[in-house]
């Protein structure tokens, strides 16, 4: 793999949509990478196969990332395949499912993800990068109002960045550096699929506020250019998209306009 020096990437969440999308960016620019999904495992078999036939090397790996068990058996596949782990999106996130828990989206969307960062952490030698990718909605979530149906996504997701932000100390004495991806509406993605279904509307209205929704590719292609990108420092935040969002201070310090 001569671009990239042979890195390996984990994308979680990653056997359809954004995920999906950004394992393709990533082989084809000379990643190995790991595919991992909760229960697509059709879809993730299909897009391995894919890129497989064009010569990348992919695994794939079944692990519901609100189980702890699950997610170190996912780093022992990694460990006894690839060796080594250069590259971690944190892509996947919930909590507009039905009959799940309560708390489920807290658990996913902030719990979980620190797990899977605690656990790559031990995997990942100096100069790996942490990228956690989430939604204008939940990143400004302390300023801007929120569809009711994605509220509990949004709750979660920021206290996650939040939450991996307080580990940004512990990160540099490991020589790891986090970036963060807050991406406007994503035409054509199951959360937004699902927040038409529960409030219809809504990606109209949207719409109508920014103009035009990203799609999967830009958004993909921003988040593969925020993990190739060495000079960005930790904890910078990369903003696609949402023009009226970037104005005013964000959370990581940096005044508008972005």
């Amino acid at each position: 793999m001569s671009e990239q020096g042979g890195r390996v990437a984990l994308v979680t969440g990653s056997s359809r949509g954004v995920g999906a999308e950004t394992v393709r960016g990533l082989v084809r620019r000379g990643f190995a990478a790991v595919i991992n999904y909760r229960d697509k495992a059709n879809r993730a078999e299909a897009l391995a196969a894919e890129l497989r036939a064009e010569g990348g090397s992919v695994l794939t790996v079944r692990a519901d990332l609100t189980d702890g068990a699950a997610v170190g058996r996912m780093f022992e596949v990694i460990t006894e395949t690839f060796g080594r782990l250069d590259l971690v999106i944190l892509n996947a996130s919930g909590g507009m499912e039905r009959e799940v828990a309560a708390d489920y989206a807290m658990t996913l969307n902030r719990d979980a993800q620190l797990g899977v960062v605690e656990a790559a952490g031990r995997l990942m030698g100096p100069g790996g990068r942490i990228v956690f990718v989430t939604s204008h909605q939940a990143h400004f979530f302390r300023e801007r109002a929120v569809p009711d149906a994605y509220r509990p996504v949004a709750e979660s997701k920021l206290a996650g960045e939040l939450a991996l932000r307080e580990l940004i100390p512990d990160l540099d004495h490991s020589g790891l550096r986090l970036t963060v991806v807050s991406g406007d509406m994503i035409t054509d993605t199951i959360t937004v699929k699902m927040l038409e279904r529960a409030q219809p509307g809504t990606v109209a209205a949207r719409e109508a506020g920014a103009g035009s929704l990203l799609t999967v590719q830009e958004f993909s292609c921003a988040i593969i250019a925020a993990a190739l990108d060495d000079h960005s420092p930790t904890g910078h935040t990369i903003y696609v998209g949402g023009a009226d969002y970037l104005h005013g201070p964000g959370i990581d310090g940096t005044e508008g306009p972005r």
